[in-house]
């Protein structure tokens, strides 16, 4: 069953890309659809059998590579934590592949776009079931360039390329610390195998190693260079730049990719190592660092984006900084419980965004929207729900992911904790306006798109409506069923096992009331407010722009991150490449080099070639001079 889950997506994927052109477009989509929905039904099944049965196995399929110490395995690990993993990939990816068929259904390259989220699909599975570092790395890297292929999709556009390459080159960036990780790991345990370096990880609390010069803490440079690799693949702060661009690819690709399942890979391996994390509070601290920096940075930038799928682009880069302070404070099961949430109303709201988007005739800018909500009746509530849930309004399922990540960080008790809480708190009123700022200018006020008629708007085909039917059930849901089991209370008392590894038990301890009914309250005023500041009284918003210009341009322009590293790193590194081409390459290598040989042997061509001149003396001559010196050779020596 665990090989089917992992295996069917891959013969879907070769089926629609080598053989699509042979079967056709409705056969690709159906073979997908099925084969991956396949895969989802029996993911939940195995997740049933964790939960209520403590089933757990890990499966070899194959041994992979035995060269001296290194010994390793293609597996399937079926614990708690993949459990978990397995559904939110394969589901979202159903619903993904089904709502394609009706988003896709202009594209004259269909079978190929089904086939990459197919291809996507296999290698997050095999990301999340491995029991090995290189197994995990292989299916880092193939979700890395699965993301190149879809953003890339429409590869015409020049645009979707740029975007394409960045994501590529930045994840690069990350995968280069993580894979630094991984040689560390192997050269201090002798093994990339989960469960002996787990094993042996708190006998190494102290000691050191010489890195670039310097004698560091072994485990505290493990983590951090494996915490690089999240922030690429996760999009955290100063790595986070390809993530809005990454919205050039088709709707269904962001939801897939860019809600659900690869930047929530970060956030994976962080629980995954927890074993190790463990053991490094400084690390830890840094983590929690970075993830309150971003999660309040994203969200300021949200506030005045106009193009809608950049907006929620925002919010997934905010809501996996929640994420990762919550592992940064021990919370390991809480990231994942917001994990596991989040994967329901950001997919919801991201196809949803993709139905707006599809009723407009492509048009992104929300400025171009206004006034469709009796027209897009369906997308509209479906929409509202998503962002109730995102909102963390009381009892949907993001009320009780994002609020426990407050608590606990509350409840950590030190000083990271106590500003990482009161970062959550802000950074949550700041969603709940850009999100409500994003469902007023799209579906209320005044219809601003004159380009096209109000009449000429209608809902999407059921074919993408019924997908998003089943996100909104789990964006009501999912946080209320589900918080007993993450949280390892009740029947689930000790649900996770050996899955997540704490050092020291969360705390039992209950918040102040003002922490616990701050939040909830805070968002809850913010939609009337929103509603106020956003339609019926313009002119506030309009003046605190006027009257903030720099402010309103530095949020505008993304606090000026691209053009940052357009100085530091693009320019400079055309700059030195354009001086060692020239310098370098052309007047050093090349001159004394190819260029200067070949120069060389043709002047002696060119100069020898003058003896051949037809006449018996001259060749008698040349041969007489050549005899003379070998003989004046013969009789030195």
């Amino acid at each position: 069953m665990e090989k089917l889950i992992i295996f069917l997506p891959l013969v879907a994927a070769i089926a629609s890309g080598f053989f699509g052109k042979y079967i056709g477009n409705k056969a690709s989509q159906i073979i997908t659809t099925l084969f991956v929905t396949l895969s989802a039904l029996l993911s939940i099944y195995i997740f049933y059998d964790v939960v209520f049965n403590n089933y757990s196995n890990n499966i070899i399929i194959a041994k992979w590579i035995t060269s001296g110490l290194l010994d390793v395995n293609w597996g399937i690990k079926i614990d708690q934590l993949s459990a978990v993993m397995l559904v939110v990939v394969t589901f979202v990816s159903a619903i993904v592949h089904v709502y394609s068929i009706g988003y896709m259904s202009h594209d004259p390259h269909q079978p190929r776009f089904m086939s990459y989220l197919s291809l996507f699909t296999f290698s997050m599975l095999v990301l999340v079931t491995s029991d090995n570092f290189l197994q995990l790395f292989f299916g880092w890297e193939g979700v890395g360039l699965c993301s190149y292929f879809l953003i890339g999709f429409w590869f015409k556009k020049p645009t979707a390329n740029a975007a394409a390459i960045k994501a590529f080159v930045v994840n690069r960036v990350g995968d280069f610390g993580f894979a630094l990780g991984i040689f560390l790991i192997f050269y201090i345990f002798g093994s990339v195998n989960y469960d002996e370096v787990f094993n042996q990880s708190s006998l190494y609390v102290n000691t050191k190693v010489n890195f670039l010069s310097l004698e560091l803490n072994v485990i505290n440079l493990i983590c951090f260079l494996l915490f690089i690799g999240a922030m690429g693949k996760s999009a955290q702060i100063f790595l986070h730049t390809w993530l809005p661009d990454a919205m050039e690819g088709p709707t269904p690709v962001s939801a897939l990719i860019h809600a659900a399942t690869m930047v929530t890979a970060g956030v994976f391996l962080v629980v995954r190592c927890s074993p190790i994390f463990e053991y490094s509070p400084i690390v830890l601290n840094f983590i929690t660092v970075i993830g309150m920096s971003t999660a309040l940075f994203a969200a300021t930038i949200a506030l005045v984006q106009n193009d809608i799928k950049k907006i929620i682009a925002y919010s997934t880069c905010s809501q996996l900084g929640y994420m990762f302070f919550a592992t940064g404070v021990g919370a390991y099961n809480i990231a994942m419980f917001h994990l596991f949430t989040h994967a329901f109303f950001k997919a919801l709201l991201f196809l949803g965004a993709g139905s707006v988007i599809h009723s407009f005739n492509d048009e992104q800018n929300i400025n171009k929207m206004g006034g469709v909500y009796k027209h897009l009746p369906y997308t509209y509530i479906l929409m509202i729900i998503g962002t109730l849930a995102l909102t963390g309004f009381p009892f949907l399922s993001g009320f009780y992911s994002k609020d426990l990540i407050i608590e606990y960080a509350f409840l950590k008790g030190n000083t990271f904790g106590y500003y990482a809480c009161a970062i959550g708190i802000i950074t949550a009123v700041l969603t709940s306006i850009y999100s409500w700022r994003l469902i007023i200018k799209t579906f209320h006020g005044e219809f601003n798109n004159k380009a096209m008629s109000i009449s000429a708007i209608h809902d999407s085909p059921k074919v993408m409506l019924i997908p998003l039917f089943f996100l909104a059930i789990g964006s009501i849901f999912a946080g209320f069923v589900f918080k007993d089991l993450f949280l390892s209370k009740g029947s689930f008392i000790d649900f996770w096992g050996g899955s997540i590894f704490f050092l020291e038990p969360l705390s039992n301890k209950h918040p102040p009331a003002y922490i616990l009914y701050l939040t909830p309250i805070l968002v809850t005023i913010s939609i009337p407010l929103s509603y106020y500041l956003f339609l019926k009284n313009k002119s506030i918003i309009e003046g605190l722009v006027n009257s903030n210009k720099p402010v309103y341009q530095f949020l505008k322009n993304k606090w000026y991150f691209d053009e940052l590293y357009e100085v530091i790193f693009i320019k400079s590194s055309k700059y030195l490449g354009k001086y060692f081409w020239k310098k370098i390459d052309g007047l050093v290598i090349d001159r004394f080099g190819p260029d200067g040989l070949s120069s060389l042997f043709k002047y002696f061509s060119i100069k020898a070639s003058k003896f051949q001149t037809g006449f018996i003396y001259q060749y008698a001559f040349v041969m007489l001079i050549g005899f003379s010196i070998i003989l004046t050779i013969i009789i030195i020596e």
